[in-house]
Parts: structure tokens; C-alpha cells; sequence
């Protein structure tokens, strides 16, 4: 059964017993989807690890091109005989 149907079929009883209609499906994802995160900082705070933008942080660093070191000077090609 989806997601629709199970939402008509609950709908339609509490119509029939007079009761208020649950919300919409998808109505409250966000809401749940901050909660999550925010009791996830939580845990990485009690546990003493960084609590934000790990993921994205280490996104970027895998991104972040690797450093060459300095060149010591401008090149000169060799002296020629």
C-alpha cells in the first residue's frame, strides 16, 4: 500500500468517526528532517566531537586541489657548449 492510499484509507476514517484528518502525507517532512539533524549536533556535542558540517568538511577536502610547494626561482635552461 503507498503512501497515498494509506493516507485516503485514514482519512476516510476518521471521517466516518467524526474525528479530525491527519496531515497530509509529506506535510511535515522538513520539520522532521531539522529535528534529526539537530538531535545528531546533539550527540556529536555529548560524545565531544565537532558537531557541524562534518560531512560537507570533508567533502571539501577531498575537493580542495593539493598544494605544490613553491618553486625555488625561475627556471633557466642549462648553459649550452
Amino acid at each position: 500500500m503507498s503512501i497515498t492510499q494509506q493516507y485516503l484509507l485514514d482519512a476516510y476514517r476518521t471521517r466516518q468517526l467524526g474525528e479530525p484528518a491527519p496531515p497530509a502525507p509529506g506535510r511535515h517532512d522538513w520539520q522532521v528532517v531539522r529535528e534529526w539533524r539537530d538531535e545528531r549536533q546533539f550527540r556529536a556535542v555529548l560524545a565531544g566531537r565537532p558537531a557541524r558540517h562534518r560531512f560537507r568538511d570533508a567533502l571539501n577536502r577531498r575537493r580542495r586541489p593539493t598544494r605544490l610547494p613553491p618553486a625555488a626561482g625561475p627556471r633557466t635552461p642549462p648553459p649550452r657548449s
